[in-house]
Formats: C-alpha cells, sequence, structure tokens
C-alpha cells in the first residue's frame, strides 16, 4: 500500500501549509508539460487529494485508505463517479489509484489545485469570471497628442479638443434596452452571467467557468433591445472635452483624465483619456528643465566698456540686461526668476544668456582709422 506522506516527502505530522508547499514543487518538477514523468506526476496528485482534504485525511491515518461512497463534505463525487464540480477525469474517466486496483469509474475532486492548474495549463478558477466580466463592459482607453507654445507654459490654460468616441446612449442611458421596457434574465446562464466550459486535454477533461456568450456576461437580456444602441448601449459620437493643463507643463508629459475615454458598454466603466503635452519649439530660447537659454550679440565697444541691452522674454516685454565692462564673447549672464513656472513647487527657473562679440564685416573709413589707432596704442 502506498504511503502518501512519503510520496509528498512529508512527515505524517507536517501542515497543510507544508503539505501544500511539497506538492507545488513536486507537481513542478514532475508535470508531463515540462517533461517529467507522468506516472509519478499521478502518484503526486493523488496523495494531495486525499492528504490536503482535512476528513479524508483522518480517514486515511485512520484507516490506511480512503472508502469510496463516504460520508461528509468533500466525499461527494467519488460515489459512483459524479462530477464534483471541478473534476479532472483521468484517462477512462478513473484515478490514478483507481486504475492500479482496477476499479473504475472515480475521479479527484480538483478544487483546491485551481493555482496550480493555472500555472500549468493557463485557467484561472470560477472567480476569475467577474474580473472578465468587468473587462469586457469597459470602455477602451484614449490618447491624444496636444501641442502648445512655451507661452502658454506660464501659467495654467484650459482647452478644448472634439473627439469622436463612443460615448453613453442618449436614448436608453447606456442600459442597452428600449426605455419603457424591461430586462429579462438570460436563459443561457439563468442570470449567472457566466456558463460552464468543458476542456480536453491528453491528462484528462475538466470544466472551467467562463463569460456567457448569449448574453456577454450580464445575466440579463432586454426585451426590446435600443433602437438607437441596439442593444449596446453606447454609440459614436463627437465630445467636446475641456482640458486643464497646468503651468509648467514639460514635453512629453501625460495629463490623464478618468473617465474621458470610451463609454463602457450597457453602463460600463469609461476608459481614461491620455493627453500627451508637446511644447512647441521657440524661435528664440531652448528650454531645459524650468530654465531658458538664448544668444544675444554685443558690439566689440560693448564688450570693451560695458553698457545695457534689451532682451524680450516670454511674457512678450523686454527688460535690460547690464553688461559688465571687459566681457569676453561666449560669456553667459543669468536672469533669475524668468524662466518657466516650476512645475512641482513655488517660483520659476531662470534665463541664461549667452553673449557673442559681433565682429563686424564691412567698416566705415573712420572706423577702420579709429581701430588703426587703437592698434597703435597696444588695444
Amino acid at each position: 500500500m502506498k504511503n502518501y506522506y512519503e510520496i509528498l516527502g512529508v512527515q505524517k505530522t507536517a501542515s497543510s501549509e507544508e503539505i501544500k508547499r511539497a506538492f507545488h514543487q513536486l507537481a513542478h518538477k514532475y508535470h508531463p508539460y515540462k517533461g517529467g514523468d507522468e506516472k509519478k506526476f499521478k502518484e503526486i496528485n493523488e496523495a494531495y487529494q486525499v492528504l490536503s482534504d482535512k476528513e479524508k485525511r483522518a480517514q486515511y491515518d485512520k484507516f490506511g485508505r480512503v472508502f469510496e461512497g463516504a460520508s461528509g463534505p468533500g466525499f461527494e463525487g467519488f460515489a459512483n463517479g459524479a462530477n464534483p464540480g471541478w473534476g479532472f477525469n483521468w484517462g477512462g474517466g478513473g484515478s490514478p489509484a483507481d486504475d492500479e486496483a482496477g476499479e473504475g469509474g472515480a475521479e479527484f475532486d480538483f478544487g483546491n489545485l485551481g493555482d496550480i492548474f493555472g500555472d500549468f495549463f493557463g485557467f484561472e478558477g470560477r472567480n476569475a469570471s467577474s474580473g472578465q466580466r468587468k473587462n469586457i463592459k469597459k470602455g477602451k482607453d484614449i490618447g491624444v497628442d496636444m501641442e502648445i507654445t512655451l507661452e502658454e507654459t506660464l501659467k495654467n490654460s484650459e482647452k478644448e479638443v472634439i473627439l469622436s468616441k463612443y460615448i453613453a446612449c442618449p436614448r436608453c442611458s447606456g442600459v442597452g434596452a428600449e426605455p419603457g421596457t424591461a430586462l429579462n434574465e438570460c436563459f443561457s446562464c439563468r442570470g449567472a452571467g457566466e456558463v460552464q466550459q468543458m476542456k480536453r486535454t491528453f491528462l484528462g477533461s475538466f470544466t472551467q467557468w467562463a463569460v456567457c456568450p448569449e448574453c456577454g456576461g450580464e445575466g440579463q437580456k432586454p426585451v426590446k433591445p435600443c433602437n438607437v444602441c441596439k442593444g449596446e448601449g453606447r454609440v459614436k459620437d463627437d465630445e467636446n472635452i475641456k482640458i486643464y493643463i497646468p503651468a509648467g507643463v514639460d514635453s512629453n508629459q501625460t495629463i490623464k483624465m478618468a473617465g474621458k475615454g470610451d463609454a463602457g458598454k450597457k453602463g460600463g466603466t469609461a476608459g481614461d483619456l491620455f493627453v500627451r503635452i508637446l511644447v512647441r519649439e521657440h524661435p528664440i530660447f531652448e528650454r531645459k528643465g524650468d530654465d531658458l537659454f538664448a544668444t544675444a550679440e554685443i558690439g566689440f565697444s560693448q564688450a570693451v566698456l560695458g553698457g545695457e541691452i534689451e532682451i524680450s522674454i516670454l511674457e512678450k516685454t523686454k527688460i535690460l540686461l547690464k553688461i559688465p565692462a571687459g566681457i569676453e564673447s561666449g560669456k553667459v549672464l543669468r536672469i533669475s526668476g524668468k524662466g518657466i513656472p516650476r512645475f512641482s513647487r513655488m517660483g520659476r527657473g531662470d534665463i541664461y544668456i549667452k553673449l557673442v562679440v559681433k565682429t563686424p564685416k564691412k567698416l566705415t573709413r573712420n572706423q577702420k582709422d579709429l581701430i588703426e589707432e587703437l592698434r597703435r596704442e597696444g588695444m
């Protein structure tokens, strides 16, 4: 007689968690899909089927076996080959133990092995269908690009776009039924929104729950579908959407507008709208973070003697920038607090002006004489 504890490599006093952990490790090691030993895999499942169930384990510890037809929770389905819901039929319908003993008709209840078989086959248990049903109803997200000028980043603003998207049906308000008519329980799923499906593999057959194809997971069907949306609860139309753009926003930053994507089917949750900001290039300033960079030309005399020059800033005004005497070409001067508003904190960035001393290409006779005189003076 097989020793289930030895098969799983655990002590007789092992906890349920230790048994489950041992089963996980061995099942992954010997699973046929992973190139393992099919016979060993069946033997491991047989042991886990018994030791993972409190009453079956107690019966096994006392009598050395689990009797068919035993009463109590967890035993229905072993008698007369009945299917206890989540069933897994080995070969011709019998369990590995039955095949070895020459008895047929019994099968294991794999209701507590959903996580294991989810790993192996990619299937999920019944609880997963509720998430699938929600995903079917949820509207899609929408992404759009919006171009703004550098000047527009100086303050909060609001822009309006027109999007062609799914909106809730104005006639049925998203229900999908003609106003004044009822919603009846789906005949196929009896209102559950999900149905059982039988799957077959080389290891046998098993059942899983899936979204009802008749009602799309709703559990209800309209007596008379809406004449406008044909029962979907949404229609394609244009919608004007106002988009709030915060000061200081930069290129490739994304603004999320919850619930402004496509409307969901039959009153389902709407998707979101994602607006990617693109800041147009400026003819004078180059932006780096919250700072602005530009180049200004000054004459030779300004570089030598100093002075002031006018600088145009984004506010469409001009400010005076003081040039120190004797400045060299390529020197950078800073104008504090006139850059881009800081996106996440108070204040503004700075403006950096790179000065380039302009060398004249053509000189008047008088200018040449003056420069000649400067050269004689050693300049």
